[in-house]
């Protein structure tokens, strides 16, 4: 009977040389890969079809989100959980296993390659946290790394697993081409945890809003961001792209504000406190690319409430105090 197996597929070049190698055993592999809103789907599933790979998408945010608050083993360099975050995933991968009644669970981890999470003892830990240790495989290392139950049971051949370690790329490379595969991702992580920008607005929304959602999480991704003295949040777009995508993520209770008479970007008050609109205001001026030293009018809506008023631009030193 075939060996079956589930493989987390990020569409990288090592996920793509691993499920390759279990593929070429005469195994059956199906790929997942996880959505969050920080990292997205889209060059796995490229990948996928790429090499004819069956893949499921699987919305891991409702547990993503508990873990990122508090992660057991912490942070590396920015917000990225990455021991957590791989554990959570190899825990879901083990379930998906365990519903298809597939055999085992594989990655395309390197050991060595990523200092945080893929050394030795980390990938132990993953393994052991998730639920899944001995089912869990290691293609590209397998052979540096202890021996697993499908290995052990035959479900797969030992020998023909690789010993790679460390963060070169000349195997995966040659492989690569061996495999005739020339058009694979450069090795970007893709996941916005890692961005030091991202990871200080992240920051500052679990400090300042214990209670927030999935909007507060996406409206992160756009525009100019601040702080203002009362605590409240005011967001300027910086292009037409940041504009609607604010547009498209408004709350009934929040104030929007834009330029009167001249083009200008889309500035939002989450939660719409009256407090903050002087200073709002005053931002979507500055932003406005309109003569600083003169009065503007700008138009505010909250609701079904409209509303205009006159100010002055915010000066640039004062923004980039607040700015996040």
């Amino acid at each position: 009977m075939k060996s079956r197996a589930i493989a987390l597929f990020s569409g990288g070049l090592d996920s793509i040389l691993a499920a390759k190698m279990m593929l070429e055993q005469g195994i059956e592999v199906e790929g997942v890969i996880f959505k969050t809103p920080f990292f997205g789907t889209q060059k796995a599933e490229a990948a996928a079809r790429s090499i004819g790979l069956p893949l499921s998408v699987i919305d891991l945010t409702d547990a993503y989100l508990p873990m990122l608050k508090a992660p057991r083993y912490g942070y590396g360099k920015n917000m990225n959980p990455c021991i957590d975050c791989h554990t959570l995933m190899l825990n879901t991968a083990g379930a998906r296993m365990e519903a298809t009644g597939a055999d085992f669970v594989f990655t395309g981890e390197v050991l060595g390659q990523r200092p945080m999470s893929q050394t030795k003892q980390s990938l132990n830990t993953v393994a052991k946290n998730s639920g899944y240790g001995d089912v869990i495989l290691r293609p590209l290392s397998a052979q540096l790394l202890p021996e697993t139950k499908p290995e052990r049971e035959g479900k797969v051949n030992r020998s023909r697993l690789l010993a790679i370690q460390g963060r070169g790329r000349k195997i995966q490379m040659d492989m690569a081409r061996d495999y005739g595969i020339m058009d694979y991702p450069p090795p970007a992580g893709g996941c916005l945890l890692t961005d030091p920008n991202y990871s200080r607005r992240l920051r500052d929304l679990f400090d300042h809003q214990p209670d927030y959602g999935l909007r507060d999480i996406e409206l992160l991704k756009f525009g100019r961001q601040f702080r203002i003295p009362e605590g409240d949040k005011v967001i300027v777009g910086r292009n037409q792209g940041d504009n609607e995508a604010i547009l498209s993520l408004i709350a009934e209770n929040d104030t929007v504000i834009h330029m009167a008479d001249v083009a200008g970007p889309t500035t939002l008050v989450p939660g719409g406190d009256q407090q903050a609109l002087p200073i709002a205001a005053a931002l979507c001026v500055l932003y406005s690319g309109e003569p600083p030293e003169q009065i503007h009018e700008v138009v505010c809506r909250c609701g079904n409430r409209n509303y205009a008023f006159a100010v002055k631009a915010i000066s640039r030193q004062e923004a980039e105090r607040l700015l996040l």
